[in-house]
């Protein structure tokens, strides 16, 4: 009766073809790696994955209005309206004097674009229910981290805070802000020029003139006024009007109020200065008042290259400085970021180093040694291909994800070899051995392969904070096993029958570990019948452990990530 072989073991013949062509096999390995080596480029560099945390805030000004006035009639109406929107994780707010801000915290990884016109529909319906004299709701949207990646401190002794924010808004500002990836250049501690009006109750009272007057004068006389231009049958002229004061003498003759006859000049009724926009805030920097600049990036671009860029911008803005105008780099977020990257490489570098070492003691072999070995960087550098197609980057997550990929990538190589190798130490070629072992050891490879990606890849379906920081690294360490297996079913055999060989066993070294392992087998072997031999004593302590794991666990500190 005719009989035919089951469909894996034609699968598992799928190990005779890189065997026998050991070009296709290295073709296949230089493609994982040229793949990865050009992905590497590719990927953004991050301190951590991306996650947009997003907050919107919504700043309402009444002036002249107490902070139960504000609460009552514009945080809670608007706090109402904005909490209907989508994709609110919390909503915070706070009434002060004159002013009204309501912060609305966006959940994790929302589209917060979607979120802002969200929110801002709901500001416009509520607006009718707002009092008459409030000014229109100013709208922010922040997204990713509220610290800046640098600070910039801008000094001197010359030149005054108002002139230095001045300048720095006219010249500095604009041009960072084309630096590629920047999100903005935000002035803080800045001293806007502003016409200060400071009113004397007493003579205002004297003169029966209310603040009220005031702002209304202000309003109608201080004004900018857009007269277009006039044509003749020949000519054309732009028309100007000079509407608005620019001077404090001009302010302070400005008239108030016509009492029988009687001007009231603003001059008469208050302190007029050129001074400041607000004095609520100011800076300092080694004990010096400064304008800061601070500069964050945009969600999707490289801290790294961003902040590479600025330093090479402002030496180049510096050349222009007025006399006496001093700019320093106060904060450098990057500095932080690029030693923990280069901490994460150099354990990198040590991890791999060990696992040789380990992998000699064990086989002996230089030769054997090369065959798990050249599984490290194929893997680490192929897994790159994954994380660019999935939209990664290069960050503390997946690199800890590579140096602990590194322990397991090579083990089904050593399988590989060993396998074998016990085929050849029973008297089978170099390349019989091959064939025959990666046969046997194929559906193992696979399993083990597989396996080890389902432990590590459900981390990447955690939801929340969680989820969102270590869905890198599960994918990453779980592709980075996935190639080690196609490496172990195509590569490795490759080189078992290309660089292993019978002369193995004579090398002394090899022959000591050899007597070594069979020793400490043997010792294994006498405790394991000894253990099997009084199973109601082991099954106590395993079933001892097992409810202590539940006291373990119940008493362990618990926390997102360590101080």
């Amino acid at each position: 009766m005719l009989t035919t072989q089951p469909s894996q073991h034609n699968f598992m013949n799928i190990t005779d073809i890189f065997i026998k062509r050991p070009v296709l096999a290295t073709v296949i390995s230089l493609l994982i790696f040229i793949f990865g080596l050009r992905s590497i480029y590719d990927l953004p560099l991050r301190q951590f994955p991306k996650m947009e945390n997003s907050v919107i805030t919504v700043i309402t000004a009444y002036p002249g209005a107490n902070a139960k006035l504000v609460q009552g009639f514009i945080t809670t109406p608007l706090e109402k309206a904005v909490a209907g929107s989508e994709g609110i994780n919390y909503l915070t707010a706070t009434s002060t004097e004159s002013l009204s801000t309501i912060q609305a915290h966006i959940d994790l990884n929302y589209d917060p674009d979607k979120a802002f016109t969200n929110i801002m529909s709901k500001v416009a319906e509520a607006r009718n229910q707002l009092p008459k004299d409030v000014e229109q709701p100013v709208i922010q949207k922040d997204t990713g981290s509220q610290i800046a990646l640098m600070y910039v401190s801008f000094s001197s002794q010359l030149m005054s805070p108002e002139q230095i924010t001045d300048y720095i808004s006219r010249v500095v500002q604009p041009k960072l802000e084309t630096v590629p990836g920047i999100a903005e250049a935000k002035i803080l501690g800045d001293k806007t020029f502003a016409m200060r009006i400071w009113l004397n109750p007493k003579r205002m009272a004297a003169l029966a003139v209310t603040p009220t007057d005031i702002a209304n004068v202000l309003k109608s006389k201080n004004f900018i006024a857009a007269v277009g231009k006039t044509k003749g049958e020949y000519v054309a002229y732009n028309l100007s009007a000079n509407t608005d004061l620019h001077t404090e003498a001009q302010f302070k003759q400005m008239v108030i109020k016509n009492v029988n006859g009687s001007l009231v000049r603003l001059g008469e009724v208050a302190e007029v200065e050129l001074g400041s926009q607000i004095y609520d805030a100011s800076v300092t920097f080694n004990g010096q008042q400064a304008i800061f600049l601070a500069i964050t990036a945009t969600p999707k671009a490289n801290p790294l290259t961003v902040i590479s860029d600025v330093r090479v911008a402002l030496p180049k803005l510096a050349q222009d400085f007025p006399q006496g105008l001093d700019g320093k780099i106060v904060y450098d977020a990057t500095d932080y970021i690029r030693t923990s990257i280069h901490e994460v490489i150099r354990t990198i570098i040590e991890a791999t180093a060990i696992v040789i070492v380990v992998i000699f003691l064990f086989l002996g072999s230089i030769r054997s040694v090369l065959i798990p070995i050249v599984t490290i960087p194929l893997s680490l550098v192929g897994v790159a291909t994954f994380m660019l197609a999935l939209g990664y980057s290069l960050n503390l997550l997946t690199l800890l994800a590579m140096v602990l990929a590194i322990g397991l990538v090579v083990d089904d190589a050593i399988v590989v070899v060993e396998n074998i190798y016990r085929h050849i130490e029973e008297g089978l070629s170099p390349l019989e051995a091959s064939l025959q072992g990666a046969k046997e050891i194929a559906t193992p490879i696979i399993s083990m392969t597989v396996t080890l990606a389902a432990v590590y890849a459900p981390i990447g379906f955690m939801a929340g904070v969680t989820g969102a920081l270590f869905k890198e690294f599960a994918f990453t360490l779980a592709s980075a096993v996935i190639i080690s297996g196609i490496i172990a079913l195509t590569l490795s055999p490759m080189m078992c029958s290309r660089l292993l060989s019978s002369t193995i066993m004579q090398n002394r070294f090899v022959h000591k570990l050899d007597v070594f392992f069979d020793k400490l087998k043997n010792r294994y072997q006498t405790t394991l019948h000894n253990s099997l031999n009084y199973r109601p004593v082991t099954l106590v302590f395993a079933v001892t452990v097992l409810i202590s794991c539940a006291f373990l666990y119940s008493l362990t500190k618990k926390e997102l990530a360590p101080e």
